[in-house]
């Protein structure tokens, strides 16, 4: 009864914390941006936050994730995220994966699935090894804002 209660909570969170990213996402969407968003939690608290400036900022590696990573080891003061969880809307690409590999964050939470260019394209093998990986948390909801972006490109 208690653990189904702590299941209950947490998928609370989880789309509490996925709505915050899709905020984030949203703001990519008005700078004409890939619209995905992400942000770092860590006791109950958002300590960093992103969305894709790779536009904006004409660099390659300025995904949602690397911004929200960046943002939350500079509240921490340190470049290791044990204890954090990222949210982010869409499943983390390669690049993406290695740097939260690198920041030994617990627990990374993903939208929608990309099935192109997720890190899951090469095995799914790239996380710290005791990294807990979740997806689809609100993934119709991420997933409409990405189709939607690129219907309005083509």
């Amino acid at each position: 009864m208690i653990e189904l209660a702590q299941d209950e909570n947490r998928s609370l969170q989880d789309k509490k914390f996925m709505r915050q990213a899709i905020d984030e996402a949203r703001k990519a969407l008005v700078e004409q941006e890939v619209p995905i968003g992400a942000v770092v939690v860590c006791g109950g608290r958002v300590i960093g936050r992103g969305h894709n400036l790779v536009e904006t900022l004409c660099d390659a590696t300025a995904h949602a994730e690397m911004q929200s990573i960046t943002a939350a080891a500079t509240t921490l003061g340190g470049k290791y995220l044990k204890g954090c969880t990222l949210y982010v809307t869409v499943e983390p690409c390669v690049m993406c994966a290695g740097a939260l590999a690198w920041s030994q964050i617990d627990r990374v939470v993903y939208g929608a699935a990309d099935p192109k260019r997720g890190y899951t394209t090469v095995g799914g093998a790239i996380f710290h090894p005791k990294t807990i990986i979740e997806g689809g948390v609100l993934a119709d909801e991420c997933e409409a804002l990405m189709k939607d972006f690129f219907k309005q490109l083509r």
